[in-house]
């Protein structure tokens, strides 16, 4: 006679039923044929919509993983392969596949930021042209899902995550005799300092060498970045975001400008804030002289001491009844909440238009790759973000040794940083700084900053895409040479 399980295994069970069911909702592997069209000609390639599984030491499915493969056809068997995901934690790859790399693109109407008048075209400025793409969404993201809630912990941190997408990467290569094919990286937000620690997870637990990494708007280091409310240097590497971003709303941007910010930001405004307290004529034209720099208000400059890391938002001189976006400074929009200083509201470019991005992914997965679900497409997961494990406090996490030890141990590994010069999340300076600070027996003439105009996603703006596409075609043609 059977023993009657007691409740904890019973509900175990149902548990296990439940899971199993909803990653019976991922359908199979879907490939499919397109043809890529482009003012120069076309370019015929395979589409794969699906998942790979990652199982534990007892050989039980721990997590599905969903991905998209783009492979163009009848290409060189050495053609390089890019593996890409987003950021957050938390963000899918749609921001990147339907906004930079893939085949086809999300457009945003006559502004470029109007999420209900978006449309999906061909992309004249995808990646397809030069690499293959594979884009990755993390386990809570997309619709990839861990086969129950005591598996995600096994994937929600810093060091989980890295071995889970080696893993995954590994596993592709392998499944499509891949090895032999230069692999690259590429990773947006917290997805750049994610590429560092996957490339170092590749080359020690798989075995599997990058060719090269691709940041765009990274978190590199985040005492540099999470510093700028309270630090010094951290308010200093800011501050010529926010220069940039004033030169923008009053449509007077130039290189030279934000160059002479930089040369101030890293002199009289780093050396005053680290100093004690200015009084008198010298308060005034310092505070004055960062006024000009930002359009914040005078006042409130001289209340937080010249650190603007924050107060940009809701002080600015010029912006009556607006506020600026951390996403892009330059960009403002009606405050939702005038009574308060500290409550700024959702943000119109995170939480605005490129929202589009994930109805408009699951509807083009179902619609032109075949791959329809009843799953939710978790475009940014909150819960993900807010259950990671960073392996001690945030603000401690770096990715500069990473960086290091692979550009001194892989001689022909390569580096390609990208920002926005109004990006005030994830400021340019920052990453400047830790390029400028690696070895120059490392770094020169293989660890590459580039600054385009706009800010987090500059990306949206098809000139800018156009101009970083060509810088990255320039960048993996060098590679080859080499």
């Amino acid at each position: 006679m059977p023993t009657p399980l007691s409740a904890r295994e019973q509900g175990n069970e149902q548990k296990q039923v439940q899971n199993e069911a909803i990653l019976s909702l991922l359908p199979a592997d879907a490939v499919t044929a397109h043809t890529l069209k482009l003012g120069t000609g076309e370019i015929a390639y395979t589409a794969t919509a699906g998942t790979i599984e990652l199982r534990g030491d007892d050989g039980k499915v721990t997590a599905k993983v969903f991905y998209t493969a783009h492979v163009a056809k009848g290409a060189r068997v050495d053609r390089p392969i890019t593996f890409a995901f987003n950021g957050g934690p938390g963000a899918a790859s749609a921001y990147l596949h339907l906004g930079l790399v893939g085949p086809r693109i999300l457009e945003f109407g006559a502004s470029n930021r109007d999420g209900t008048q978006s449309v999906l075209v061909d992309n004249p400025d995808s990646w397809l042209t030069f690499t293959d793409l594979v884009l990755i969404d993390p386990v809570g993201t997309g619709w990839s899902r861990a086969a129950d809630k005591e598996a995600e912990s096994a994937y929600y941190g810093v060091r989980q995550d890295a071995e889970s997408l080696a893993k995954v990467i590994a596993l592709y290569i392998q499944k499509n005799s891949r090895t032999g094919s230069p692999k690259y990286l590429l990773g947006e937000s917290y997805g750049g300092f994610r590429a560092a620690k996957v490339a170092s997870a590749l080359k020690d637990t798989q075995g599997i060498v990058a060719s090269g990494i691709v940041m765009v708007s990274p978190l590199i280091e985040s005492r540099l970045i999470f510093g700028a409310t309270d630090y010094p240097l951290g308010a200093a590497l800011q501050l010529p975001s926010l220069a940039a971003a004033e030169l923008e709303r009053k449509g007077i941007f130039s290189e030279q400008a934000v160059a002479e910010a930089e040369k101030f930001a890293m002199s009289d405004y780093l050396v005053s804030l680290a100093g004690p307290p200015l009084a008198g004529e010298a308060a005034d034209r310092f505070y004055q002289r960062v006024a000009q720099l930002t359009g914040i208000e005078q006042d409130a400059i001289a209340r937080a001491r010249g650190f603007v890391g924050e107060i940009y938002t809701k002080n600015l001189a010029a912006a009556d009844g607006k506020v600026a976006s951390p996403y892009d400074a330059a960009v403002l929009f009606d405050d939702p909440y005038p009574e308060t200083d500290a409550d700024r509201g959702a943000d119109p470019i995170l939480e605005g238009y490129t929202r589009a991005y994930g109805a408009a992914f699951a509807n083009y997965a179902r619609d032109e790759l075949g791959f329809p679900t009843e799953l939710t497409y978790h475009l940014l997961n909150k819960d993900v973000n807010r259950r990671w494990d960073w392996g001690g406090a945030r603000s401690d996490v770096g990715a500069t040794r990473d960086l290091r030890n692979l550009l001194s141990v892989v001689p022909s590994f390569r580096l390609l940083v990208a920002h926005g010069y109004s990006d005030a999340l994830t400021p340019y300076g920052v990453s400047r700084y830790v390029i400028d600070h690696l070895p120059a027996t490392l770094a020169s003439g293989r660890a590459i900053l580039q600054v385009y105009r706009g800010g987090h996603m500059f990306y949206t703006k098809p000139e800018e895409r156009r101009q970083f596409t060509a810088d990255v075609r320039a960048f993996y043609a060098a590679q080859t040479k080499d």
